[in-house]
């Protein structure tokens, strides 16, 4: 269990750089005529994925869920690979990756990096790590309701996020 609650820490401290660089690009964006869309499924985005780490721990200590290794270790390299993703999607974005939609019109679509792929990469990661980062300890309780809660919230994002690039697209 203390390994496990390491873990989870190290991902919250992972969550508070994502927002401190989020921070710091919504500025960027802002500041270049960025226009923000969905502002009402920000806040319950955020409280699913405090609680998905606040599950994890809860989920583990209260059920008294054990570490099956054989589980347990290729959920711990998924996890792992996700936050990989995550990164390699920042990085792609440079500036423009934000928590938030923020669209700058007039600029165009990224297709580097995961970009070339994958339209949404970033979304991949969160659904590995949804499911991979609970089931790292046998926590299926909360990968469960992380990924039913994530599927709904998720369609909401995507939906928004396409409307706000044809948006700008149709603006350029």
């Amino acid at each position: 269990m203390a390994a496990y609650t390491v873990l989870i820490a190290l991902v919250a401290v992972e969550r508070l750089a994502e927002l401190l660089v989020a921070r710091r690009n919504a500025a960027w964006s802002l500041a270049r005529g960025g226009v923000e869309y969905g502002r009402g499924h920000y806040p319950p985005m955020v409280a699913l994925h405090t609680g998905l780490l606040v599950g994890c721990l809860l989920e583990v200590r209260w059920a008294e869920r054990p570490f099956l290794p054989g589980p347990g270790w290729p959920m711990l390299v998924l996890a792992l690979a996700a936050q990989g993703l995550r990164w390699w999607c920042i990085g792609a974005l440079g500036p423009r990756w934000n928590t938030r939609v923020i669209v700058v019109p007039g600029l165009p679509l990224v297709v580097g990096g995961p970009y070339r792929w994958l339209r949404h990469p970033n979304y991949l990661a969160v659904v590995v790590e949804g499911f991979a980062l609970p089931l790292v300890h046998t926590a299926w309780v909360t990968a469960l309701g992380f990924t039913v809660l994530n599927s709904l919230l998720l369609a909401t994002r995507l939906r928004c996020e396409e409307a706000a690039l044809t948006l700008c697209r149709a603006a350029a």
